[in-house]
């Protein structure tokens, strides 16, 4: 997907994802360009794609903040989400 889900619970992209997620946020945390980032986490050339490459980094990185906050509850089951 070129972007990432916006529901409000977890879905399957996101557990295949998670891995993405959190290269995202570290290169954040780093300072990393986003055009390096989307390059090596999605494979997508920012050059050649830059609008495409700005919409995946963009939705990734704030559904992997979402996860930080709300969704990493759904990992630890359903007494986590009450």
């Amino acid at each position: 997907l070129d972007r990432a889900p916006e529901a409000q619970r977890l879905t399957a992209y996101d557990e295949d994802h998670l891995a993405d997620y959190i290269r995202l946020l570290d290169t954040d945390d780093e300072g990393a360009d986003w055009r390096d980032a989307a390059a090596h986490i999605f494979g997508i050339d920012p050059a050649a794609e830059p609008e495409r490459a700005r919409a995946m980094h963009e939705s990734h990185l704030a559904r992997a903040r979402w996860m930080t906050e709300v969704g990493y509850a759904y990992l630890l089951g359903p007494r986590a989400i009450e």
